[in-house]
């Protein structure tokens, strides 16, 4: 699978996810959040910028518990909550998030 932007081509596995990490751009972000349905906010952007440093630092994407546990050290309790971050991305705050950051789908999501 694949979507175009501006006359690139980027490659995706079956779910939407980049086949080639270093092929992310905030464009990307926008594009496949568009395609949801979803207008990315500075809260959106400050989850996925969380996201692309964890995975720098670790090399892996963190499933949805890490994630929320993570958040709450670094951004405070009322964000390192699951119902702030299902409200910023409903269809699973890992798996969207890593998707639209350009991360593999975390370990443990079916």
């Amino acid at each position: 699978m694949a979507f175009e932007i501006e006359g690139k081509t980027y490659e995706t596995d079956e779910e939407g996810y980049l086949a080639n990490l270093s092929d992310w751009s905030p464009e990307v972000a926008d594009f496949m959040a568009k395609e949801d349905d979803c207008d990315l906010t500075d809260n959106h952007w400050e989850v996925i910028n969380f996201l692309r440093e964890y995975y720098e630092e670790y090399q892996i994407a963190p499933a949805v518990r890490v994630l929320t546990k993570a958040i709450g050290k670094r951004l405070g309790k009322e964000k390192g909550n699951s119902k702030y971050l299902y409200e910023l991305f409903p269809y699973g705050p890992a798996k969207q998030a890593c998707k639209y950051a350009g991360l593999p789908k975390p370990t443990g999501c079916v």
